[in-house]
């Protein structure tokens, strides 16, 4: 079964320094119908205007991994961490028994297009931690890259849940496939350019639900990124 999430659905804040879209429930939007899909609890796509970002502010018991797509991200925690993630980069954070950071647009001139995920731990209580990783482009072309995973399989970004993060980045025309074990869900969302998935046509924003099916089948319609969500 497949059950499309349309970009124009999605939850909106607008603030004069940041333009958000919600696929899930998030601050003042609540959505009864699409609050989470399995341990998959936030998927906001974020654009902050120059010399904009979020104060420091406290998370816990929580894996957020953040996914720079255009622009820079300047990052400082509690844990001493300070640093700027660039295009391409993704960012894991545990948050764990409690964590304190900020995140800010560095540049006066050049918005900054990120993606910000939430996935649910298999426990509270974790310790805190912090991960940045630059996949290279070589290894995303031509079939899903793993970019998260429980036990850091293939370099991946470590995340304490069953859950495993891919990324692609399928040419006009090319196939990319993944088998789905019985018993796991799926969640892709198209991050930009437009693909085709078993035959749905999707677009920058759009995402999609997968349940028993076998084989998840993504065929290249304009170049793009497309993240999927493996799920226990």
């Amino acid at each position: 079964m497949f059950t499309i999430r349309s970009a124009a659905d999605r939850g909106v804040t607008r603030l004069p320094w940041l333009d958000s879209r919600h696929t899930f429930s998030f601050g003042a939007y609540m959505d009864a119908e699409h609050h989470q899909f399995r341990a998959l609890r936030v998927i906001n796509d974020d654009w902050v205007a120059p010399g904009g970002g979020f104060d420091t502010h406290g998370h816990r018991d929580m894996e957020i991994l953040t996914y720079v797509l255009s622009g820079h991200l300047e990052h400082r925690d509690s844990m001493g961490n300070g640093e700027v993630i660039r295009p391409g980069e993704w960012q894991a954070m545990t948050a764990g028994r409690g964590i304190q950071h900020s995140e800010f647009n560095p540049s006066l001139v050049e918005p900054v297009h990120l993606l910000q995920i939430w996935i649910f731990p298999d426990r509270k209580g974790h310790t805190p931690g912090y991960q940045q990783r630059l996949f290279a482009a070589n290894e995303i072309a031509q079939e899903w890259r793993l970019v998260a995973s429980p036990d850091g399989a293939d370099g991946s970004l470590v995340i304490h849940q069953d859950a495993r993060l891919y990324l692609a980045k399928p040419g006009t025309g090319q196939r990319v496939r993944h088998k789905l074990a019985a018993g796991r869900g799926a969640y892709l969302h198209i991050a930009n350019g437009s693909v085709t998935v078993n035959g749905h046509a999707l677009t920058a924003g759009d995402g999609i639900a997968v349940e028993d099916e076998p084989v998840i089948e993504v065929v290249g319609d304009s170049a793009g990124d497309v993240l999927l969500f493996d799920l226990a």
